[in-house]
């Protein structure tokens, strides 16, 4: 996946803000609009762009009880590494999923609507699963910083 000096600046612009119009990005970027259409349009067909999102406030759709979980598992066998994924996958309560180094295997952001809802998914969803060897949940108290931006590495001029 290549991508150029244009390219890099789109990207930025577009990770701040995605509901701006193609005029106004390619404006931004020194592009026409159609110019600028054709690069998103490529950008997300090679995978660079993988989603267009919006960032919604879990407290405002009712879900303010927000942790991230640590789990471990039983051992590390490619099956049971799929298996697990493929649940944190179908699982709604599990906003993001990572599978790490370290003192744990996954890392999960999970949302509840109450603590009781939280106990309720990690009998259903960790405890009731035997290759579960370990959880460890920490509450958020403040999210500080959201986001999914990356930083953007601008290629040199050719």
């Amino acid at each position: 996946m290549q991508y150029d000096r244009i390219d890099a600046r789109i990207l930025e612009i577009v990770q701040k803000n995605n509901r701006l119009t193609s005029e106004v990005i390619g404006e931004l970027a020194g592009l026409s609009a159609t110019a600028c259409q054709r690069r998103l349009k490529r950008l997300r067909s090679e995978g660079i762009i993988e989603a267009d999102v919006s960032i919604v406030s879990p407290k405002a759709v009712g879900n303010p009880i927000q942790m991230l979980v640590l789990a471990t598992l039983e051992r590390e066998r490619s099956d049971i590494i799929d298996r697990f994924k493929k649940a944190i996958k179908s699982s709604v309560e599990v906003v993001n999923g990572f599978y790490v180094t370290g003192d744990a295997d996954f890392v999960l952001y999970i949302t509840a609507p109450t603590m009781e809802d939280y106990e309720q998914f990690t009998r259903r969803f960790f405890y009731k699963n035997a290759e579960v060897k370990a959880v460890k949940t920490m509450v958020i108290i403040d999210r500080v910083k959201v986001g999914f931006a990356v930083p953007i590495e601008t290629p040199p001029e050719a």
